[in-house]
């Protein structure tokens, strides 16, 4: 059931970006709560997963590939639209190219990604609930509220919807920025643990490990 879940919200972004493209200022403004039921999924298919044990690898990777997908199709989509600079969707597909490419190895292992993390520090800044519940609402609120600001942006001129939204749109790009901050903060300990792993020397197989 949680894995159904996870892979219908691809369909529903399909969805979401015809009607942010293509849709008149009404229709825009509908998006805007469908998008937050659509990223709210993610939410419902881990309680789900979690409430009737069916927790996995498997889902554990496609519910990371349904969120990578959402924000850099939504980061990328928004650049398209002139609402926030190329820089942010340039800086988080870095950063998610580098961290889920370290994390394949892991997971090549049997490793969950967010059961990589060997000090406490490291797993509290990429797996503690605080530190994902900041960045999933962070990102919530922005990609909301700048769709908001766009369908706003679709009225009339002279309409007072279309008159607030240059001010929506200001109020959600630093929105984005710190959610781009916190997305690069959680990425540091995947790719400087694997830089330590990759400079320290592998010891030949049956040499005791020192004490």
């Amino acid at each position: 059931m949680a894995n159904q879940i996870t892979v219908s919200r691809f369909p529903l972004l399909l969805l979401f970006i015809v009607m942010l493209y293509s849709g008149g200022p009404v229709v825009r403004l509908i998006s805007v709560p469908l998008l937050f039921i659509f990223l709210m999924l993610d939410t419902v298919d881990g309680i789900i997963a979690r409430r009737t044990g069916t927790t996995s690898l498997l889902g554990s990777v496609l519910d990371i590939a349904a969120d990578r997908t959402y924000e850099l199709v939504l980061w990328v989509c928004l650049a398209d639209l002139r609402v926030i600079p190329v820089a942010i969707p340039l800086i988080v597909i870095v950063r998610t190219t580098l961290t889920d490419a370290l994390r394949s190895i892991g997971v090549s292992k049997g490793q969950a990604p967010f059961e990589q993390q060997r000090s406490r520090l490291g797993r509290f800044i990429v797996g503690s609930p605080w530190m994902r519940t900041s960045y999933s609402v962070s990102k919530i609120v922005a990609f909301c509220g700048l769709t908001l600001g766009i369908a706003f942006s679709s009225f009339p001129n002279g309409d007072s919807l279309a008159l607030a939204a240059g001010v929506v749109l200001d109020i959600f790009r630093v929105v984005a920025w710190i959610a781009v901050a916190i997305c690069v903060v959680r990425g540091m300990p995947v790719i400087v643990g694997a830089i330590r792993r990759s400079l320290r020397p592998e010891q030949p197989a049956g040499e005791p490990s020192a004490p």
